[in-house]
């Protein structure tokens, strides 16, 4: 697709995009999940990302999160190239920079909510004091600091994602990618973590991406993106930046 997309926003492009491209071979075919993909999100939008599937949707956010690399075009986020880093060097900015909310939460069982929210600390050379500030700020901003010696078995769905968002925040990176994070909820539950997300985006300023199939969980984001075959149909915004969420 040649137009450029350009997510509306009061701050400066964040993440560029240009001739995004990836494919692989499964068998003696060809799959491209994403094609000549064009697009910049400004800092601070959060951005949901719809399609059916096989559209190109989780392979965009895994592209983002440099998980996997792209097979052409180039991929900007702030200040770094990701295409020219190494696996060492992707993992420590993804350490620094990421937050990754999962559909499945991908808590360790064995472990509590204050030690799964610890985990990504100690990637990072914090004092034992400073973990708990901020796993005890992060499990307060959840509501779940009476759960924090809990295990996962212990804690219902809602409250898993919780964590989950928890874990995701500790280390306040500025981007949060969250793959169908309410894709296992109750209606009820989905509503506490999609408003948790908005007060996330209008009070840290966070830049979100988020993938979901469910509409109404699009349009709690600011802007709302569709794939189609691994191109951009369309995008359109609901509500402006600090919107009611």
């Amino acid at each position: 697709m040649s137009d450029r997309h350009e997510i509306p926003s009061a701050g400066p492009a964040f993440i560029r995009c240009s001739k995004l491209t990836k494919a692989y071979h499964k068998g003696d075919q060809e799959i491209v999940p994403l094609r000549d993909l064009d697009l910049e999100i400004a800092k601070g939008s959060f951005v949901s990302l719809m399609g059916p599937s096989g559209s190109g949707k989780t392979t965009l956010l895994n592209l983002l999160a440099g998980i996997d690399s792209a097979t052409a075009g180039s991929l900007w986020i702030g200040q770094n190239d990701l295409a020219t880093m190494s696996r060492n060097q992707l993992a420590a900015w993804r350490a620094k920079e990421v937050g990754i909310i999962f559909q499945s939460y991908n808590l360790v069982p064995v472990l509590t909510a204050y030690e799964n929210v610890e985990l990504p600390l100690l990637l990072h050379s914090y004092s034992r004091a400073e973990r708990a500030e901020r796993i005890e700020a992060a499990l307060d901003t959840v509501q779940l600091m009476d759960r924090a010696g809990h295990f996962p078995r212990q804690l219902s769905g809602g409250q898993e994602q919780r964590v989950a968002i928890a874990r995701a925040i500790v280390a306040n990176p500025p981007l949060l990618l969250a793959d169908e994070p309410t894709g296992d909820l109750d209606r009820e539950s989905a509503s506490m973590v999609l408003d948790l997300l908005g007060r996330l985006h209008s009070e840290r300023g966070c830049t979100i991406v988020m993938v979901t199939h469910d509409p109404s969980a699009a349009h709690r984001a600011q802007t709302e993106l569709h794939l189609e075959k691994g191109q951009l149909l369309r995008s359109h915004t609901p509500v402006p930046v600090g919107g009611a969420h």
